[in-house]
C-alpha cells in the first residue's frame, strides 16, 4: 500500500464532529436547538482538538423528516437562525480552526417545494420532468412494486397530475429526476451558494438513492431467512429503485465544481446490505468524491475483532482506490455505548471505542455525546416526534433515543440546553455526564478523548498511516499505524475478562496513551475493555 503524501488535503485524516442542530444548543428558548446555539459552543467543539464539524440539515424545511425535507437549499429555516446567523457560525469556526461541512439532500426535496409545487401542476410545465411521475397501472395501482424506507409503496397518487410520484422515504419526499440534467444543474447550483459563503464540505445524503432504473422494472424480493422484517422495504432486492451506474458520473460534476473552491470535502452516504462497491465507485481517483461514510459499525448488534479486521481490509489499498469514513454512532443509529456494553465499566467501555474510533485508518467522524460517553436515550412513545419510530413502534428503536439534547451542565434548567421545553426530554443518566462535570474529572471520558486527539494529531501514522494487523486471540485487536518511519501499536481488549499479555506489546515501550490500565504500566494482563497505544 502507497504511503500518504506530505502534501496531502486537509480532510485525509481528518476527524470530523457531528452535530445535529436541533439537539446541541437553544439559544431562544423554543426547546429547538439552533445555529447561535451552535455557535457559542464551539469553543467546547475546538477544545476537544477536531479538524471541523458536520452540521445536519438546517435548511428550510417542512420538517416531516426534520430538516431531510429541504423546501429551500439556499436559506435557513427560521426555527434554526438566518444566514446571516450562519454566516457568523462559519466566521467564528473559521478563527478557531474548524472547517465546516454540511449536508447537501439530493435525491428529494419537501412536497412544499417550489420545484415540486410547479412540477405537480401538469404534464407540459417547464419543470414536469424535475421528479419521477408514472401513470397508473390499468387498475389503478402503482406503476411497479417499490417500496419506500419508512414504510408502504414508493409511489403516491397526485389527482392534480393524475399520475403517482415517486419517493423512497416519505409521501412528503418527493423523489428528484437526477437523469434530468436541468435538475443537476440546479443541485450544483445550490451547492454553488454554499461554497461561495465559506463552507469546506458536504456530506451527500442517501446518494445511493439518487437514481433509478428509467425503465421501472420492479425489484426481485428477497427472501426472509433469518432476518427482522419491520416494513416492507426490507422484502426487496433495492436494485431498481436505486443505485443506478450513471451516478458515479454526476459525482464527477460535484467534484468538478468543489475542486473550483479548492480542498473541499466531500463525503457519500451509502446504506445498504452490500454498499461497498458503491462506495469505491463514488471515491475512486482524483475525479470523484473524497470519501464515503461506512455503516459496518454503525448498525452492527455487536464489537469484535473480526468486524474491525474486515471493516479496515476492505480499503487499504493506495490512495486512488478511494478513502473511508467511520462512525460507530450517528443521528440515524443507536449509540454504540448502548449497543455494544450493558453493566458496570460503561465509561471505560466508551473510552475504548472512542480510541478504536480514532485509530482506523480513514476519518473518523464523531457524533454529539460520544466524548462524553452518553448511552442511548429511552423515548416512551408519548414522546416520540421520529416518523420511522412512530410508523414502526414498537419493532424499531428508531432514531429519538440518539437525538436527545446534549447536557452541558449539571445543576441548570434542562442541563443547560434550553430555558424552555425541550423538543426531546434528556436522557437517562445524562445529566450526570455533562460537560461541566466531566471538565471537572481528569479521569473522564471527555478528558479522555481530548488527549486521545492530542496523540492522535500529532501522529503521522494515525492521520495518515497504513494499517497491518497482529495475530492475537479474540477479543484482543492489536495493529500497527505506520507512516514515514513512525510506528504505533494500538491494542484493545473489547472483551469483559482480562487476556494474556500478546509478544507484540513490549516492556519498556513508549506509551503514549492508556485506558484501563495502572498508568499504562506491564508486564500483566491487558485489563477488559481496555486501550493501550504505543510507539515501537
Amino acid at each position: 500500500m502507497e504511503q500518504e503524501k506530505a502534501d496531502k488535503p486537509w480532510w485525509r485524516g481528518a476527524v470530523i464532529y457531528q452535530i445535529y442542530p436541533r439537539s446541541y444548543q437553544d439559544s431562544n428558548g423554543d426547546g429547538i436547538g439552533d445555529l447561535p446555539g451552535i455557535t457559542g459552543r464551539l469553543d467546547h467543539i475546538a477544545s476537544l482538538g477536531v479538524d471541523g464539524i458536520w452540521i445536519s440539515p438546517f435548511f428550510t424545511s417542512a420538517m416531516k423528516d426534520f430538516g431531510y425535507d429541504v423546501s429551500d437549499y439556499c436559506d435557513v429555516d427560521p426555527i434554526f437562525g438566518s444566514l446571516n446567523d450562519f454566516d457568523r457560525l462559519l466566521e467564528v469556526a473559521h478563527g478557531l480552526g474548524l472547517k465546516v461541512v454540511i449536508d447537501q439532500v439530493m435525491s428529494h426535496t419537501s412536497d412544499e417545494h417550489a420545484w415540486f409545487a410547479e412540477s405537480r401542476t401538469d404534464r407540459t410545465n417547464a419543470k414536469a420532468d424535475w421528479y419521477v411521475w408514472r401513470d397508473a397501472r390499468p387498475d389503478g395501482t402503482p406503476p411497479n412494486n417499490w417500496q419506500a424506507v419508512f414504510g408502504g409503496a414508493a409511489w403516491t397518487w397526485d389527482a392534480r397530475r393524475q399520475q403517482y410520484y415517486m419517493h423512497n422515504f416519505l409521501r412528503e419526499q418527493p423523489q428528484l429526476n437526477l437523469h434530468n440534467p436541468d435538475v443537476q444543474d440546479a443541485l450544483l447550483a445550490a451547492s454553488r451558494f454554499w461554497l461561495e459563503r465559506g463552507v469546506d464540505g458536504f456530506r451527500l445524503d442517501a446518494i445511493n438513492f439518487s437514481m433509478f432504473d428509467p425503465t421501472f422494472k420492479d425489484n426481485p424480493a428477497w427472501e426472509i431467512g433469518k432476518r427482522t422484517i419491520t416494513r416492507p422495504f426490507d422484502l426487496q432486492h433495492h436494485v431498481n429503485n436505486q443505485s443506478h451506474a450513471d451516478i458515479p458520473l454526476y459525482l464527477q460534476r460535484v467534484r468538478a465544481l468543489t475542486d473550483a473552491f479548492g480542498a473541499i470535502f466531500t463525503v457519500a452516504e451509502v446504506a445498504g446490505p452490500d454498499p461497498l462497491p458503491e462506495m469505491k465507485a463514488f471515491t475512486k481517483g482524483e475525479r470523484r468524491l473524497s470519501s464515503a461514510y461506512n455503516f459496518d459499525f454503525l448498525y452492527a448488534s455487536s464489537l469484535t475483532p473480526g468486524r474491525v479486521r474486515r471493516a479496515q481490509s476492505n480499503w487499504t489499498g493506495p490512495v486512488e482506490e478511494g478513502w473511508p469514513s467511520w462512525a460507530f454512532s450517528n443521528h440515524d443509529a443507536p449509540r454504540c455505548v448502548s449497543r455494544w456494553y450493558d453493566g458496570a465499566y460503561r465509561s471505560r467501555f466508551a473510552q475504548m471505542t472512542n480510541a478504536l474510533l480514532l485509530c482506523l485508518r480513514g476519518n473518523p467522524i464523531l457524533y454529539q455525546g460520544e466524548e462524553l460517553g452518553l448511552p442511548q436515550a429511552e423515548v416512551p412513545f408519548e414522546c416520540l416526534q421520529d416518523p420511522e419510530a412512530i410508523a414502526n413502534w414498537p419493532l424499531t428503536l428508531g432514531r429519538d433515543g440518539a437525538r436527545t439534547p446534549m447536557p452541558w451542565t449539571l445543576n441548570d434548567h434542562e442541563g443547560g440546553f434550553t430555558t424552555g421545553s425541550p423538543w426531546l426530554p434528556m436522557g437517562q443518566g445524562h445529566l450526570e455526564a455533562a460537560v461541566d462535570v466531566q471538565n471537572a474529572d481528569a479521569g473522564s471520558v471527555l478528558n479522555f478523548t481530548r488527549r486521545l486527539l492530542e496523540v492522535r494529531k500529532a501522529s503521522n501514522a494515525l492521520t495518515a498511516g497504513d494499517i497491518s494487523f497482529e495475530e492475537v486471540n479474540a477479543p484482543l485487536l492489536a495493529f500497527w499505524r505506520s507512516c514515514e518511519g513512525e510506528r504505533l501499536l494500538c491494542v484493545f481488549n473489547l472483551g469483559p475478562s482480562p487476556q494474556s499479555r500478546p509478544a507484540c506489546m513490549r516492556e519498556g515501550a513508549d506509551v503514549l496513551l492508556a485506558s484501563g490500565w495502572s498508568q499504562g504500566n506491564m508486564p500483566g494482563p491487558v485489563p477488559e475493555y481496555s486501550v493501550w497505544i504505543g510507539r515501537a
